[in-house]
């Protein structure tokens, strides 16, 4: 049962059926016209944010590999692992599933198991953190009314980050989980648990790396709020910006979970909420919601360039 719940096919067809029913709900023909009005030149701003912040991106992983390895791979290859996994995980659960292609991609390189998993379990975990940071920020900080779930999805998140870095900074900690790792089934889970935990807690004694990579994931997160606000001009929405600040970070933690695939169904579902709470009419929530998935499918198509001229069985 657990294997069925977690295949590809129950995910994608999750996603397809949330978002059917989310459309069936809602006038369809009033969405269309949302999305025909679209004004160009505001969708040509968002697709030139999108090409910032992938490389931002890039180059925050790169930067997670040098800690965990002596002779990290060849920068080209590293950046090829990155975009062809960020295309495949189009098809893939959310989050997991690009993450998951860019560890197993480095195995190509001699770079082993658990310094693979580990840049990718930190880039993960900066990159929720950064969207926690920016969350919070917004709420606190900004004259905008937010409901009680949004508050409630980042305190969980928030929650789930300090515990990640207790675990990487708190020795105590560390030998906790370390022993909780030695009861696991099988000695190479066991080992390879041991690894990676070894590996992740290798960033503690890399506060400059961490810093810097924290600080282009924040960068990253309030380039995707800006994004989804121009993509919101572009089809007329008069919301101010920091309706935006407050309601993607949330949306973009919903769209993290690795429920559908590439977070179709749950990111409308999402969308829908958090600026129906702000006022935005549902058919405009919703042609918002497709364009920002359609501008993060976009931004992945580089990788699908190398992915087509290479070799595919890799």
């Amino acid at each position: 049962m657990t294997r069925l719940l977690g295949s590809r096919a129950v995910r994608l067809a999750i996603a397809v059926g949330l978002t059917a029913y989310l459309l069936w709900r809602n006038d369809v023909g009033a969405i269309a016209r949302t999305a025909a009005g679209v004004q160009a030149s505001w969708v040509v701003l968002a697709c030139a944010l999108v090409v910032v912040d992938r490389a931002l991106m890039a180059w925050r992983w790169l930067a997670l590999l040098k800690p965990v390895m002596d002779t990290p791979p060849p920068v080209r290859a590293v950046l090829r692992v990155f975009f062809v996994s960020s295309f495949v995980g189009s098809f893939l659960p959310a989050s997991v599933g690009s993450d998951a292609v860019r560890a197993y991609g480095l195995r190509e390189h001699a770079v082993p198991g658990s310094a693979a998993l580990a840049s990718v379990v930190m880039d993960r975990a900066l990159g929720v953190v950064a969207i926690l940071m920016v969350g919070l920020v917004s709420v606190l900080a900004l004259t905008v009314a937010a409901p009680l779930g949004v508050y409630l999805v980042l305190l969980a998140g928030g929650a789930a980050s300090l515990a990640l870095a207790a675990v990487i900074f708190i020795d105590a900690v560390g030998g906790l989980v370390a022993r909780a790792c030695a009861h696991l089934p099988g000695a190479r889970v066991r080992n390879l648990a041991a690894r990676l935990l070894s590996a992740i807690r290798t960033y503690r004694h890399h506060h400059t790396t961490l810093s810097g990579v924290l600080g282009a994931s924040l960068a990253v997160q309030a380039l995707r709020v800006l994004q989804a606000w121009c993509l919101g001009r572009a089809i007329g929405i008069d919301a101010a910006l920091a309706v935006y600040f407050v309601a993607i970070p949330v949306v973009l933690l919903i769209m993290l979970l690795p429920i559908t695939i590439n977070g179709l169904g749950t990111g409308q579902a999402a969308f829908l909420w958090t600026f129906g709470e702000a006022g935005v009419s549902t058919p405009e929530a919703l042609a918002l919601s497709i364009l920002f998935i359609a501008l993060g499918l976009l931004g992945n198509l580089p990788g699908g360039l190398l992915y087509a001229v290479g070799d595919r069985s890799r």
